[in-house]
């Protein structure tokens, strides 16, 4: 895959994971986790940051997330984890999934940009895989936003491109 494309869509992408990584370490402690449930803040970024994580796993069948994370996203009866997680663990597995994902992109072939990405419903070629990946970090990232200015009355920064060129 042409180096100029893998730029631009790092280049994007990048900047939606910087944004939920934004919003996640602006959070006040009194937003993160009021009532242990699916729309609670702590949650949605732990569920964006884990699909971020699993889109870009070699083998979805064989995919184990790194400690303290387990598999109940996986779960199709949707069920929370056995805790709420914490903003440094979260910040800290935002970290590992975004040098995942980028390191993903930069060494994808053409071949492989084309392969399929197969799991329940989602059924992409890798290539459309990283923009579907895209539009789910930054929906998720519009709802953290939205509840820190209705809870905190404050927002996290946009940002444009991402902080790190994907060939550094």
């Amino acid at each position: 895959m042409n180096d100029s494309i893998k730029e631009i869509i790092w280049s994007q992408l990048g900047a939606s994971i910087d944004m939920m990584e934004n919003a996640v370490a602006a959070c006040p402690d009194e937003v993160w986790s009021p009532d242990f449930k699916f729309s609670d803040f702590w949650y949605i970024a732990f569920h964006t940051i884990f699909w971020l994580d699993f889109n870009f796993s070699e083998s979805p069948e064989n995919y184990i997330p790194p400690s303290p994370f387990g598999l109940t996203e996986l779960d199709p009866e949707g069920i929370l984890p056995e805790r709420v997680f914490t903003k440094e663990e979260l910040l800290n597995y935002c970290k590992y999934s975004r040098n995942k994902c980028r390191t993903f992109l930069k060494n994808i072939t053409k071949e492989k940009a084309y392969q399929r990405f197969v799991y329940g419903s989602i059924d992409l070629p890798f290539i459309e895989l990283f923009l579907y990946t895209l539009r789910h970090v930054q929906h998720h990232t519009g709802q953290l936003n939205m509840l820190l200015r209705q809870k905190a009355d404050m927002g996290s920064v946009y940002v444009k491109q991402a902080k790190e060129k994907l060939h550094t």
